[in-house]
């Protein structure tokens, strides 16, 4: 089980040790007792006591930060921007180096440490604010070789630096360790993720802790199927104590729900099925914070087959068109994901009529195949008097999503921040058909409003006769 210090409980079936539930760190502990409480505990410590509290990590780190019990060979820590990755980083190489042997020959740490560049290791890695460095005591902190860069603790244990550029240049070192930042970034990951392997062959039990924000990359999602692979997750939000309040005012505003932010603050996995026809990057390209005066308004939906608590969810997109100018200058823009799990027929069909109140829209588009004449008469009990458009299906999933992703692609359909959900499914569609879990019921929806909007709507040319 994977362990999410967002919440506190498992996140997932993974191949991975949980850690214990509700565990908090002595500081958290100490943070949330009461002030005679706090001054107790201060005035039991020592001079020496107080002077080594700062760097004793088990009582500052967060569950995430703190390896996993158990047998492992890669430890993985998942986690938005600003979460506490590099400090679990620089600290779990601490317990690695100052835990070893005094200078016998073959018997000391030694340790790679592979960034995207050498800059990047060696100014967050070692020099930065959470690298080694910053995060050692006085008397255990390493020197920094810079003409053979690499550190070289008091007690003899070594870490050399290494860039994902090079992957040749873990060709012939060996470690008994190894710590790898932002795998999923690095542009030659798969070669250079393959020469650590062979590298990691000293000592009983060789390990490494990568920490990373999820990219949906293949070498991460190899590592992550990885029997002996652990994992740790937490988002930016887990570590907001140390952070800006101005930041995260910033990104919350800025990404909360959408999925970059889902991504790079929640931490997250963004699965994007192989040949999607909406790709991440189209979808980042999407984005917007405004929306213009719009011409037309619709609320698509894609109803359920069946009509309870356990049905699959109901599509309901809502979708505007400013149609000015010639039609290539027409844009759209996706104002709102209304999807939801409805316990009746009656229940969805309010959920789409309020959407389109509140946007102003001037119809209705249902598609039928399922429901045919109820879907009508279902919409139809809860307001008699609204346009409804239905719609039927004569081609595949994949065909009518098609020239959909297509406008995508020219940059003619743009989404308001918040539709996550809907982006998901989006990216699980390929030009051989669904590719994610369930129905894609938002996509369904999305694509109906669109041809309603872009694709039926947009004027034909007429042929042009020759005479002969």
């Amino acid at each position: 089980m994977e362990y999410d210090s967002g919440t506190g409980q498992g996140a997932g079936e993974t191949k991975s040790t949980s850690m214990p539930q509700g565990l908090r760190s002595g500081a958290a502990w100490i943070a949330s007792a009461d002030a005679d409480v706090q001054k107790r505990f201060l005035d039991d410590l020592d001079e020496g006591e107080l002077r080594a509290l700062p760097f004793l990590f088990e009582f500052w780190a967060m569950p995430h930060q703190l390896p996993p019990e158990g047998t492992w060979r890669s430890w993985v820590i998942l986690g938005g921007r600003g979460a506490g990755k590099s400090r679990a980083g620089s600290e779990w190489v601490r317990a690695q180096v100052e835990g070893a042997r005094p200078c016998d020959p073959g018997r000391c740490s030694r340790l790679a440490l592979v960034g995207e560049t050498y800059d990047q290791v060696r100014d967050v890695m070692i020099f930065g604010e959470s690298g080694i460095l910053a995060c050692s005591p006085p008397d255990r902190r390493p020197e920094w070789q810079a003409s053979r860069r690499r550190l070289v603790w008091p007690n003899g244990a070594e870490a050399m630096a290494f860039s994902a550029g090079d992957p040749e240049a873990l060709r012939g070192p060996q470690f008994d360790g190894a710590w790898v930042d932002e795998l999923a970034k690095w542009k030659r990951a798969e070669a250079t993720w393959d020469m650590l392997q062979f590298a990691l062959r000293l000592g009983e039990d060789p390990r490494v802790c990568v920490t990373t924000t999820p990219r949906n990359v293949g070498v991460l999602k190899r590592l992550l199927d990885s029997p002996s692979t652990v994992t740790t997750h937490a988002p930016t939000e887990a570590n907001r104590a140390n952070l800006a309040e101005s930041f995260l005012e910033e990104v919350r505003a800025r990404y909360a729900g959408t999925r970059m932010g889902r991504q790079e603050l929640d931490g997250l996995m963004m699965g994007e099925a192989e040949g999607a026809l909406w790709t991440g990057a189209m979808l980042a390209a999407a984005q917007v914070d405004a929306v213009p005066e719009l011409d037309r308004v619709v609320v698509a939906v894609d109803p359920p087959v069946t009509g309870h608590a356990g049905s699959d969810e109901c599509g309901i997109v809502v979708a505007g068109l400013r149609a000015r100018g010639p039609v290539q200058d027409w844009r759209a823009y996706v104002l709102e994901d209304a999807s939801l799990r409805a316990a009746s027929p009656v229940q969805w069909a309010e959920a789409a009529i309020a959407a389109m109140e509140r946007h102003g829209a001037d119809r209705i588009v249902a598609e039928v195949n399922q429901g045919g004449d109820l879907v009508e008469a279902v919409v139809r009990q809860v307001d008699p008097l609204v346009p409804l458009k239905q719609v039927r299906a004569v081609r595949g999933k994949a065909a009518r999503a098609e020239p959909v992703a297509a406008l995508y692609e020219q940059g003619r359909v743009l989404h308001v921040r918040g539709l996550g959900a809907l982006e998901d499914q989006l990216a699980q569609m390929t030009r051989q058909g669904w590719e994610g879990l369930g129905s894609p019921d938002r996509l369904d929806a999305l694509v109906w409003a669109l041809h309603e909007l872009m694709l039926s709507a947009a004027p034909r040319k007429k042929p042009q006769l020759r005479v002969l």
